[in-house]
């Protein structure tokens, strides 16, 4: 008798769908949809590398979380990790890490070492010594707004030192690697903020 009871005022309760039942629910999942696009393409996204031209920092299948919204509000800096479309290309992009700034001259010499402004640069995120310095055998003095970046695996990186890449502006950046989220041993470690 009890569950009868039950039954019948559950039924009550939870009558046959209105229409403004139906608006309600297609408002709310109209919501949570741009919610989540604007959040992609203004705050940040996932992205996949594709290649070695970062190893051993990332590595090919590594799940990145992209922060698309600090470039909106700050200057990239030395060694942050950035994101941006390869020359020529709609939908591939290429992973590097940021070495020059705006206005400093870059130099990598025959034997690998790199140069800022006449000073070698103290860092060991380069997985080797540089075999081919390409361009920049010649000191490059960046414009306003031009960065230098490389990969780590310096001798398999199409990077700042060929004409392909070239110095880039800080508008063609898609943003920094925040943080790594997959595969789940490497979680989160590695990505340095910046100097």
């Amino acid at each position: 008798m009890d569950s009868e009871m039950n039954e019948k005022e559950n039924k009550e309760e939870y009558g046959p769908l209105t229409l403004h039942d139906i608006l309600e629910m297609v408002i709310y999942v109209a919501c949570v949809f741009l919610l989540a696009l604007l959040i992609v393409t203004f705050v940040g996204q996932r992205t996949v590398v594709s290649g070695s031209s970062m190893e051993t920092t990332l590595s090919d299948g590594d799940n990145l979380i992209i922060d698309k919204l600090s470039y909106k509000f700050r200057a990239p800096k030395r060694f942050e990790i950035v994101v941006f479309p390869e020359p020529g290309q709609k939908d591939t992009y290429f992973i590097k890490r940021v070495i020059g700034l705006p206005g400093e001259t870059i130099q990598i010499t025959q034997d690998g070492k790199i140069y800022i402004n006449g000073q070698v640069l103290e860092e060991n995120y380069g997985r080797e010594v540089i075999l081919d310095p390409g361009n920049a055998l010649i000191p490059i003095t960046l414009a306003d707004d031009e960065y230098f970046v490389l990969g780590d695996n310096r001798n398999n990186s199409l990077d700042s030192r060929y004409q392909d890449v070239g110095p880039l502006k800080a508008d063609r950046f898609v943003g920094r690697a925040l943080c790594r989220i997959y595969p789940f041993n490497k979680i989160c470690g590695l990505l340095p903020k910046g100097e």
